[in-house]
């Protein structure tokens, strides 16, 4: 099929069951999108409250670390199954019911007297979001028509792209103008307002799949993500060589291989059949979803310490000059349905990658310590717009590959590849600019006193706390820290530019092209029966 033609997703409702007017469809994809906002912001939130949480608990950084990490750790694990579950089941209900837990579990959090306490509340949480995120999506390609299906599959990436920044933003808010347990309000009104107008607007649908549930698959996979997603966590706190890290790696990689192995084994009646990775569109929306998400988390890492220790801002302004890029990814991913109707899914694309990689370019030639935040404004806007378009048609090629039976699980396995990209990122960026800032900075402390030096090196804000006790030589100190942060910062960003443009050239030459869905479980029974 030519690929100038835009995704086509699950069908239709099944006939009989008729399709929502337009004024329940937006009803509908209201709904559905404050739900995913509400798992988004928990994502993020949490991190401004780290050093509130130390403090008040008495709590290591290790222990905080994990309160801020065991949410997504059962979020990205239990995605898949719990996908597949809603399919099953019907996802009204499984949405319904992940709400509840998910905003109980806030309620605990926000209460909670201990970090034990707290790590609980962010495993329900995290379990409560696996069955609300995967399910949104699904709802909406289960639910509206062909033509609008692009629009709405646009705002809801817009929200899952662009929501963990206002998320972000909105938690600083509330930590500096009440307390840091005010963080768990956001989330939770959202979902209280997400569960009455789904329980109102939302249809449900459930399909009737010919196997069993794949109950080794779901294992595995579970297995799988949380040993690997482990690994990309603790990695770069632990050590890559660390005990820990070895065995998470070796648990994730035998899980995965045992996975594939299971579910060739199953073909039609598995969890997730994996031999549809060798189609275009699951392969390439999967591998641009996972890079353009790692970018983005890379260059939030980047951004973050360069607002608060380059620019000295505080964390509620820093978090304030990122909302540019994400109300522009938002914006963009809503016009990008008709721009893959008017030029083509794999062209908006590969437009999209292009602007990304633009911005990154941008970023790593302009920033500077004297330029500020207009050295990177442009950077951050052009990176916003090409997520923006890249995001949407990804996604609508990840949720065309599978049949209408098996949604849920095309949505968790979006959900996945977002989480993974994230984490990847995150590790690998991360390192390229701690690795560029100690290599600039050694060349830039002769004189400094020895243990001044040695806490400098770990780091930009480090060196920027220690310089008070350096007396005459403090401003010195702090300009080397900053100066040798920003060759850091332009490591990671020409790294992500050339990812960016080997994903490009993929993409513009072995992008997804229009496709079909697959035949559904009782579609190919049918098809069995009528050869017969």
């Amino acid at each position: 099929m030519s690929s100038d033609q835009p995704f086509r997703a699950a069908d239709a409702p099944p006939s009989g069951t008729g399709t929502p007017d337009a004024r329940r469809l937006r009803a509908v994809l209201t709904a559905v999108s404050i739900a995913l906002m509400a798992v988004v912001a928990s994502v993020s939130g949490l991190n401004v409250a780290q050093t509130h949480m130390a403090v008040e608990w008495g709590a290591s950084q290790t222990t905080v670390l994990w309160i801020v990490n065991v949410y997504t750790l059962a979020l990205a694990a239990l995605l898949l199954p719990l996908g597949a579950v809603g399919d099953r089941l019907g996802r009204k209900p499984v949405l319904i019911a992940g709400l509840v837990l998910f905003g109980a579990a806030g309620v605990v959090a926000a209460f909670a007297p201990s970090a034990a306490v707290m790590i609980g509340a962010r495993v329900a949480a995290g379990i409560g979001a696996a069955m609300i995120m995967p399910i949104t999506l699904a709802v909406i390609t289960s639910t509206f028509p062909e033509e609008e299906r692009g629009r709405a599959i646009g705002v809801w990436t817009g929200v899952a792209g662009g929501g963990g920044i206002l998320g972000m933003f909105l938690s600083a808010l509330l930590v500096d103008v009440a307390d840091w347990r005010w963080l768990f309000a956001l989330p939770v009104a959202l979902a209280a307002v997400a569960l009455v107008t789904t329980v109102k607007s939302v249809p449900d649908s459930r399909e009737r799949p010919a196997s069993s549930f794949d109950t080794g698959g779901a294992l595995l996979s579970a297995v799988a993500v949380v040993g690997l997603i482990f690994v990309l966590q603790e990695g770069p706190e632990r050590g890559w060589t660390a005990p820990r890290t070895l065995i998470g790696l070796a648990a994730g990689l035998v899980a995965a291989v045992a996975f594939v192995a299971w579910e060739l084994r199953r073909r039609d009646a598995s969890l997730l059949d994996v031999r549809i990775f060798r189609e275009r569109g699951l392969a390439g929306g999967s591998l641009t979803l996972l890079v353009v998400f790692g970018v983005q988390a890379g260059v939030a890492v980047v951004l973050f310490p360069f607002f608060q220790a380059v620019l000295g801002w505080s964390g509620l302004l820093s978090t304030a000059a990122m909302m540019p890029m994400a109300v522009t990814m938002m914006a963009t991913s809503g016009l990008a349905p008709r721009a893959a109707a008017a030029i083509g899914a794999r062209s908006t694309m590969t437009a999209g990658i292009a602007l990304s990689a633009l911005g990154l370019t941008l970023m790593a030639l302009f920033v500077s310590v004297d330029g500020g935040y207009l050295s990177v404004l442009p950077g951050t806007l052009a990176m916003g717009a090409g997520m923006g378009l890249s995001m949407t048609p990804s996604t609508e090629a990840i949720t065309a590959s599978l049949p209408r039976d098996r949604q849920g699980v095309a949505s968790a396995l979006n959900d996945i590849t977002r989480e993974f990209g994230t984490a990847l990122g995150v590790a690998l960026l991360g390192a390229l600019v701690a690795g560029g800032y100690r290599a600039a900075v050694d060349d830039r402390l002769d004189g400094i006193p020895r243990e001044a030096a040695d806490t400098a090196r770990e780091g930009v804000a480090n060196a920027v706390e220690v310089a008070p006790g350096t007396g005459g030589q403090a401003r010195d100190l702090v300009l080397a820290a900053q100066e040798s942060f920003v060759e850091g910062w332009q490591r990671a960003m020409w790294a992500g530019v050339a990812v960016m443009t080997v994903l490009l050239v993929l993409v513009a030459l072995r992008g997804p092209d229009g496709s079909h869905r697959p035949a559904t479980d009782e579609e190919k029974a049918a098809g069995a029966t009528l050869a017969r």
